[in-house]
C-alpha cells in the first residue's frame, strides 16, 4: 500500500518528501445512516422462513441426484448465501466426496463443478479426473471447443490447483485461450456474460460480496432460477448493506474525531477503502466487532506507512520506531509535535483493543498485534534508510523485509483479534508466519509491486521489487514483472495447498488469510492501486456494496 510523492517541501530548512495523493472520493455520504426499524425486523422474519424452505432443499432426501445438490450448492455460494447453511453444505459435500460422486461424470462442466467446490470445501480430490478430457495427442480434446459452458467450468477449477497439477496447469491456458476467442453473439447473452467477467475476475480469487452482486443479476436473468432463492439473497445483499453502513458510519466519526485530515495534510484519507477491506475478509454479521477492529488496525498502520513514506525524516523516524518498539506514553515527549498525535491515538487503540477482547471474555490476542505492530514499524524503517542512503538491496534482502511491510503479517493476526473462535493456539500459529500466511504475503507483495512500480519510479522510488530484481538479475521492466508475477502463481499454488485437509487450524481461521489474498487480486487489478487511488478500481464496487441496495 505504499506510495511515495515527488514534490518538495522545505519546512524548518528540512527538506520533506511530501505526498500528493487524491482526497477522499466519499464527502460525508457515509457520515450519517438511519435505519428503517420496521422494515429491517420485517425483512429478517422473511429471511428466516426462506431460510427454512432452503435449507430443507439442501439436505431433502427425496432426490438422490447429487448432481442436483452440487448445483443447488453452487448456486447458494454464488449468491452469497451460503453461509447461512454451512453446516448442511458441509454435510453434502462430505457425502459426495466419500460416495466418490465424479467417477461417474464425463461432462465437463460436472466434473469441473465437482473438482472446483471439493477443493474449496479442502477435500483432497485429484486433478487426475480431467485426463478423461484428453485425446491420444496428449492434448485436450477439440470436441470441447463447442462447449463453452465446460470451458468456463474448465478455467474456474483450474484457479484451485496446487502444485503437482500439472493438466490444471494446461487447463488454465487452454480454457483462457479458447474462452477469449469466442466472438460477442455466439453465446447467449447470459452466459456470455459470465465469461467476460470470469476472464476479468476469476471465481476463487473473487470477494465474497463483490461475486454474490454480479451472480445475483446473472440469477435473475436465468429461466430455470428459484424465485425463493433469488428474493433470498436480494434481502439478504440489502439487509447485510445496512449493517456494514451503519458500521462504517462509526468508523467515519472515529476518523473525523482523529481529525488527521487538518493535523497531517501527507496521509491518505481512505477510511472507507479501510473499511472495504475488512467486509472482504468477512462480511457476516457476526463479525461487526472484528470489522470495526480491524479497520481501525488498516487506518492507523496506513497513516504510519505514510509517515515513514511520504514524510519523516531519517533522525524523525529513528525516535518514532525506537518508541513504538518501548510501547509506553511516557516516551511521546521525544517525539516530533506532527508524531505525538499519532503515537498517542496508536497506544490508545490498542488499550480500546484491550477492553474490547476483556469484556467480550475472548483470548487475548492484543499482545500478538502489538508485537506484528513492532515488527511492521522497524522494517518501514529499513526501507525509509534504504531510500534516503540510496542503497539498492539485493531481491532476497529486499523481499524478507517487504514481505513484513506488505502489512499481511499484521493484519492476519489482527484479523482474528475480533473472533470468538480465536484461542491462544491460534496465535502462536498466526505470530510464527505458517505457510499458508508466507503466500498470502508474498501475493501482496509482489502484486502490489508489479502494480506501482510505474509511479514509485517516476517519483525517485528505487527500492521496489521490480528495481531489485531487474538489477540482480540484469533484465528488462517487462521480463522482472512477468517473474513476479510467476512468484505470485507459484504462491496461490500454496496457499490452495494449505487448505486442504487435514488442516492445521480450523476453515473459519484460514479462510482470513485466503480472503484477505483475494482482496489483492481485486484492489490491484489490471496493475493498479485501488487503494491509493481508488478510482481505478474500487469505487465501483463500493458503490456496489456499500451504498447502492439491490433492486427487489
Amino acid at each position: 500500500m505504499t506510495s511515495f510523492a515527488g514534490n518538495v517541501n522545505h519546512e524548518d530548512g528540512i527538506f520533506r518528501p511530501e505526498a500528493n495523493f487524491s482526497p477522499s472520493l466519499w464527502g460525508n455520504i457515509f457520515s450519517y445512516t438511519t435505519r428503517d426499524n420496521l422494515v429491517f425486523e420485517k425483512n429478517i422474519e422473511e429471511i428466516e422462513v426462506l431460510k427454512e424452505e432452503v435449507k430443507h432443499m439442501i439436505i431433502s432426501t427425496t432426490s438422490n441426484d447429487a448432481i442436483e445438490k452440487i448445483h443447488l450448492i453452487d448456486t447458494l455460494e454464488r449468491l452469497g448465501i451460503s453461509y447461512h447453511f454451512e453446516e448442511e453444505i458441509e454435510d453434502q459435500i462430505s457425502k459426495m466426496f466419500d460416495q466418490n460422486v465424479i467417477r461417474e461424470e464425463d461432462d465437463l462442466d460436472k466434473v469441473a463443478l465437482y473438482f472446483r467446490l471439493f477443493r474449496q470445501h479442502g477435500y483432497p480430490i485429484s486433478s487426475d479426473h480431467f485426463n478423461q478430457f484428453k485425446g491420444n495427442n496428449g492434448k485436450f480434446k477439440e470436441t470441447l471447443l463447442k462447449d463453452a459452458k465446460g470451458l468456463l467450468c474448465l478455467y474456474e477449477a483450474a484457479h484451485v490447483r496446487k502444485h503437482g497439477d500439472d493438466i490444471l496447469e494446461e487447463a488454465l491456458i487452454f480454457a483462457t485461450y479458447h474462452l477469449e476467442k469466442i466472438t460477442p453473439n455466439t453465446l447467449d447473452s447470459t452466459l456470455e456474460k459470465q465469461v467476460t467477467h470470469a476472464l476479468m475476475q476469476s471465481l476463487h480469487r473473487g470477494i465474497s460480496r463483490v461475486e454474490a452482486h454480479f451472480n445475483i443479476s446473472i440469477y435473475e436473468e436465468c429461466e430455470s432460477r428459484n424465485e425463493k432463492l433469488l428474493r433470498l439473497a436480494k434481502l439478504d445483499y440489502n439487509l447485510l448493506q445496512v449493517i456494514h453502513k451503519e458500521e462504517l458510519s462509526e468508523l467515519t466519526q472515529w476518523w473525523k474525531d482523529l481529525d488527521f485530515a487538518s493535523k497531517l495534510s501527507y496521509v491518505r484519507d481512505r477510511m472507507v477503502e479501510c473499511f472495504f477491506w475488512t467486509v472482504g475478509v468477512y462480511f457476516e454479521p457476526q463479525y461487526s466487532q472484528a470489522r470495526i477492529m480491524l479497520a481501525k488496525c488498516i487506518a492507523m498502520i496506513s497513516v504510519i506507512d505514510d509517515t515513514y513514506d511520504s514524510y519523516g525524516t531519517l533522525d524523525e523516524l529513528v525516535v518514532f520506531t525506537e518508541a513504538v518498539d518501548r510501547w509506553d506514553v511516557s516516551e511521546v515527549d521525544r517525539l516530533p509535535n506532527y508524531m505525538k498525535p499519532i503515537y498517542t491515538i496508536l497506544l490508545d487503540l490498542f488499550e480500546e483493543y484491550e477492553i474490547e477482547v476483556k469484556k467480550q471474555d475472548r483470548c487475548n490476542g492484543v499482545y500478538y498485534v502489538k508485537e506484528a505492530m513492532k515488527e511492521i514499524v522497524r522494517s518501514y524503517y529499513i526501507e525509509a534508510e534504504w531510500f534516503i542512503e540510496g542503497k539498492i538491496p539485493s531481491f532476497k534482502e529486499y523481499l524478507s523485509n517487504a514481505l513484513i511491510t506488505g502489512t499481511y503479517y499484521l493484519l492476519a493476526p489482527a484479523s482474528i483479534l475480533g473472533m470468538r473462535s480465536a484461542s491462544k493456539e491460534t496465535f502462536d500459529w498466526m505470530i510464527n508466519k505458517p505457510q499458508i500466511l508466507v503466500a498470502s504475503a508474498l501475493i501482496g507483495r509482489v502484486i502490489d509491486d508489479i502494480a506501482t512500480y510505474k509511479i514509485e519510479k517516476e517519483k525517485g522510488q528505487l527500492v521496489t521489487g521490480i528495481e531489485c530484481y531487474m538489477q540482480e538479475n540484469n533484465l528488462s521492466v517487462e521480463e522482472a514483472s512477468a517473474k513476479l508475477s510467476e512468484i505470485a502463481e507459484n504462491a496461490w499454488k500454496d496457499l490452495n495447498k494449505e487448505c486442504i485437509k487435514p488442516t492445521s487450524m480450523p476453515t473459519e481461521i484460514l479462510m482470513r488469510v485466503v480472503n484477505l489474498t483475494r482482496l489483492i487480486d481485486v484492489v490491484y487489478k489490471n496493475n493498479q492501486d485501488g487503494y491509493s487511488n481508488p478510482k481505478n478500481n474500487v469505487k465501483s464496487v463500493i458503490e456496489a456494496l456499500l451504498v447502492n441496495p439491490i433492486n427487489m
